[in-house]
């Protein structure tokens, strides 16, 4: 039977392409969009809502289907402090998961990040280990983590640190053990999300590095 599909995050790199493929997916009849503006295109399967995340409650109703897709992501140069990054790297996040573990969605799927780690001393990949961390006392039926390292495509934005990884990185990680470290795209990592929203069967699954790459 198909599903409804859930997804913040829909007009970044991963979930942009998440959003694409999961409308043109037979596995699922409905996508609900749930962002901060308006999207720029409309779709028979598509429902997409503007909310306001500086009051997620107030949308709590919203928060139903089958499989919720958590995209959402900013940098400390978007966000303008590590406080402001926090609010969207962790507490935006973890209030959707709260809301849809309450409205018994079943399956939730997190794009995280590669060493992600809530020990971790780098403050970026400590956000993603703390929500990792938080999201698995929810209660979910599925979990699924996708921990890629560095997503690159065309963003709306210029990162010159990202940028310059995606001339770099391909060359260290060309050979040997590096090969698994190698840039992903972000429509590989929808790819991956996508399939492992149909085909996991296990309560937790975590999926890094090579694994995201098929």
């Amino acid at each position: 039977m198909a599903k409804t599909a859930l997804i913040i995050g829909s007009t970044g790199l991963v979930g942009s392409q998440l959003l694409q493929q999961l409308l043109a997916s037979s596995s699922y009849s409905q996508v609900v969009s749930l962002s901060r503006r308006q999207l720029d295109f409309s779709h028979p399967k598509l429902i997409s809502h503007v909310i306001d995340f500086e009051n997620l409650t107030h949308h709590v109703e919203l928060f139903k289907g089958d499989v919720f897709f958590s995209c959402l992501g900013t940098t400390l140069k978007q966000a303008g402090s590590v406080a402001a990054q926090r609010k969207v790297d962790f507490e935006y996040q973890f209030i959707c998961a709260q809301m849809a573990a309450n409205n018994a969605v079943p399956h939730y799927c997190l794009v995280s990040s590669s060493g992600a780690s809530a020990h971790s001393m780098s403050r970026y990949l400590k956000i993603k280990g703390e929500l990792e961390q938080q999201v698995k006392q929810l209660g979910f039926s599925r979990l699924s983590i996708l921990q890629p390292s560095l997503l690159v495509g065309e963003r709306s934005e210029l990162r010159i640190a990202e940028k310059l990884g995606e001339v770099v990185l391909p060359l260290l990680t060309r050979f040997g053990i590096f090969k698994r470290y190698r840039p992903i795209t972000g429509e590989q990592v929808a790819n991956k999300l996508l399939r492992v929203s149909i085909e996991q069967q296990q309560a937790t699954g975590y999926y890094v590095l090579d694994e995201l790459f098929e």
